[in-house]
């Protein structure tokens, strides 16, 4: 296959796909390297960027993904499109302790936040933001949740990496005191991160 028929086939899956598609999944379908898909994908964002266009091609989720420029937010808002569903503040409470926290069962949860966290965590896992990863070593074997892909790709990190440093004490932070050399990192702890490609 000629690079340019490469390249435009790189573009149009890019384009095309709803999700983050890989390198390694693109190389597949096109038989080639994904090296070579990541130098195809890094040409394309530097043209995009020298042009001035309107959408790039971000690295998210463990793939590539098209998007708009934040430049253009304003004008993007005016347009009736359909909105993506927000999340409740709960429900953003108690992803943000499972992102930091992971792995983690409903009971260290429910400690955490005070409540029950029955309903949202059944939102979450709906929406495919958190899922089962394992059963904890305890009495019961309790299920714990971790993040999917789909939370990266909702809130457009590349890997949980990218998660913000937490700022602020227990005492403003309750249960998300993380991040500290007594704890673990996730990691560490076994949680799985995408590979770039």
């Amino acid at each position: 296959m000629e690079y340019r028929e490469a390249r435009a086939a790189v573009e149009a899956m890019v384009f095309a796909s709803p999700r983050p598609v890989t390198t390694k999944e693109m190389g597949e379908i096109l038989a080639i390297d994904p090296r070579t898909v990541d130098a195809i994908v890094d040409d394309l964002r530097r043209e995009y960027d020298e042009q001035g266009r309107g959408v790039q091609i971000v690295f998210v989720a463990g793939g590539y993904q098209m998007a708009t420029r934040p430049v253009h937010a304003d004008y993007i808002t005016r347009l009736s499109i359909e909105p993506r569903h927000a999340l409740s503040r709960p429900a953003l409470e108690t992803v943000a302790m499972i992102a930091y926290r992971q792995p983690i069962t409903r009971a260290e949860l429910e400690m955490i936040r005070g409540v029950r966290v029955d309903g949202v965590l059944g939102t979450l896992v709906e929406r495919g933001l958190v899922r089962p990863v394992g059963r904890k070593k305890a009495p019961g074997r309790p299920v714990l949740y971790g993040t999917t892909q789909e939370f990266l790709r909702w809130f457009g990190l590349a890997s949980l990496d990218d998660l913000p440093p937490i700022e602020g004490d227990e005492a403003t932070l309750p249960g998300i005191g993380l991040r500290s050399a007594s704890r673990p990192s996730p990691r560490s702890r076994g949680v799985t991160r995408p590979s770039r490609g």
